[in-house]
């Protein structure tokens, strides 16, 4: 199996610039990135092609996707970091 097709990729997107609350790329510190944003109340949450759970909300959408072993490993608990 390729280390590609392990990777996960997520996205937001926000309707206003408003929204994010912190966005932290920093060149100078670790290598970490924060976002943090509001999406608002809750509008719906589904699934796109089985593998990306989208929750919707009245000011953005995020979404991740995860492939069957990865919901079996969050529902057992198992490969926690």
């Amino acid at each position: 199996m390729k280390a590609a097709s392990q990777e996960r990729f997520f996205s937001v997107e926000l309707k206003s610039r408003a929204s994010p609350n912190n966005v932290k790329l920093d060149d100078t510190g670790p290598e970490n990135v924060l976002l943090e944003g509001i999406i608002d109340h809750l509008k719906q949450a589904e699934f796109a092609e089985k593998a990306i759970p989208i929750v919707t909300g009245e000011k953005g959408i995020l979404g991740i996707n995860l492939a069957e072993e990865d919901k079996k490993k969050s529902i057992s608990g198992g490969d926690k970091q």
